[in-house]
């Protein structure tokens, strides 16, 4: 399995149940792999940052040993139609 932009996504919105997803391939020269995401997802309701990002990265825990930078941003179904209507 390769890490992709489009396999990451699959993985965080089948496990999650994530409403909305998006990953960003910020790998420079392709030398390691790194990635931006952000999840939207109904499971982040009532937990504090650190669980959201602990639930992320269980998500993706056979994945991660082969990332060398990840950057995510976690919200609540709430949070990212408060940020939309901005």
């Amino acid at each position: 399995m390769e890490l992709s932009a489009e396999y990451i996504p699959e993985k965080l919105q089948r496990d999650l149940e994530a409403e909305h997803v998006e990953v960003e391939d910020t790998t420079p020269n392709r030398c390691a792999s790194s990635f931006r995401v952000l999840v939207v997802s109904s499971k982040f309701e009532g937990k504090p940052l650190l669980q959201r990002h602990s639930l992320v990265n269980a998500c993706l825990e056979e994945e991660l040993p082969r990332i060398h930078a990840f950057e995510q941003k976690t919200l609540t179904q709430e949070q990212w139609a408060h940020k939309q209507q901005k």
